[in-house]
């Protein structure tokens, strides 16, 4: 019998317009391994960017093809810089099952970017709207579904919690590779990210007492196209000598983060809380 560890569960997975892109290798590996689909999309912020968008209804087709028996897969678009967005995405996503077990945030806006010597406050806000508070938010209305109330906790206060039995739910948030260099020219999009990743233990802290596990994924440099010759944003050949440098020759593909994250959110790896993960292979070092 094939073993299927996220039968009977339902995840939500944020960022799944290209079939090139590591949220639709996370959707992909989670329909595989049992798990019910939701997904969100906004084609029109790949198509302003060099590799574009795919076609959503075909894409979608394609993971339905995947989903094991009696295993669903919905979808939406979705813009989450609308601060209503991401409350309304959660509700959704659940209406699929009728219960929602993981949240994958993996949206994210990049291009129209800068140094910090022509940064504006339009670009450090519609970085932080989608990246940060979009995934604060649905991470929020994900906890509200597994019995969070808004509490008025003081800094410093301490929880009163009972020992788990099992996990009630999973969370994972995706940073990126600011803590492991200078990224010129990125700097809206590194101060997004680095948020996530400095309050990960503060919210990982909070979604414990109700029995959510959340984890930050750093996936390093991952080839979603932007790599290709054919449709990248950037000068390759530096980068192409630096790869050559690296332990394994190659840059992450999608499916390295996807393997990562369906571990995560199994029942194996339920020992695995309040992380930021770095999965790059050792890209990070060289």
């Amino acid at each position: 019998m094939t073993h299927l560890p996220l039968s009977g569960r339902t995840a939500l997975v944020t960022g799944v317009s290209r079939r090139r892109g590591i949220g639709y290798a996370v959707a992909s590996r989670l329909l595989k391994d049992g798990a019910s689909v939701f997904v969100q999309h906004h084609r029109p912020h790949d198509e302003a960017l060099p590799w574009g968008g795919d076609d959503i209804e075909a894409l979608v087709g394609e993971l339905s093809a995947i989903a094991t028996p009696g295993a669903r897969v919905g979808h939406v678009p979705a813009d989450l810089s609308d601060p209503e967005a991401p409350h309304a995405l959660v509700t959704r996503a659940a209406t699929l099952t009728g219960t929602l077990d993981i949240l994958v945030c993996n949206q994210a806006k990049s291009g129209d970017d800068g140094s910090i010597h022509d940064m504006t406050a339009q670009r450090l806000s519609a970085m932080w709207d989608v990246n940060t508070r979009a995934t604060l938010l649905m991470t929020s209305a994900f906890a509200a579904l597994h019995g969070g109330e808004a509490a008025s906790a003081r800094p410093g206060d301490r929880a009163d919690r009972q020992p788990l039995v099992a996990p009630t739910g999973r969370v994972v948030w995706m940073t990126s590779g600011q803590g492991d260099g200078p990224m010129p020219g990125e700097v809206a999009y590194a101060a997004s990210k680095a948020a996530l990743a400095g309050v990960t233990a503060t919210v990982a802290a909070e979604l414990l007492d109700l029995g959510i596990i959340l984890n930050t994924i750093n996936p390093g440099p991952v080839n979603t196209g932007y790599l290709d010759a054919d449709s990248t944003d950037r000068d390759l050949g530096p980068i192409d000598e630096w790869r050559q440098r690296t332990p394994f020759g190659r840059f992450g593909e999608p499916a390295d983060p996807a393997n990562l994250i369906a571990w995560l959110v199994s029942d194996e790896g339920a020992w695995v809380a309040g992380q930021v993960l770095k999965s790059d292979g050792g890209l990070s070092l060289f």
